[in-house]
């Protein structure tokens, strides 16, 4: 199971969520690029660095412009504040 689960126009309608689209972080692993980024569990990641997430821009497609050590910014929706945060990409591991 991944750390992370994308949210669609119909996940934050049925979770009442602050964004329509985005990354919902459901666990940070000590110690990984996300944890040393200072991700919090509840996170929501809205935008990878200058492209925010809508129905042409998703999560995986993003990622896939920037390679592993690329240190990118991210805006995150944290407790209904936005904030953003800089962190260094890491490999995918299975």
């Amino acid at each position: 199971m991944p750390g992370w689960q994308a949210i669609t126009p119909d996940i934050a309608s049925a979770y009442r969520l602050p964004v329509e689209r985005g990354v919902y972080i459901a666990e940070v692993i000590p110690g990984s690029p996300a944890d040393q980024a200072n991700l919090k569990r509840g996170d929501i990641i809205t935008r990878i660095g200058d492209i925010a997430f809508d129905e042409g821009h998703s999560y995986i497609n993003t990622i896939f412009n920037y390679r592993p050590g690329d240190k990118v910014k991210i805006e995150v929706v944290r407790d209904g504040e936005t904030i953003e945060l800089e962190v260094t990409l890491g490999e995918a591991k299975n």
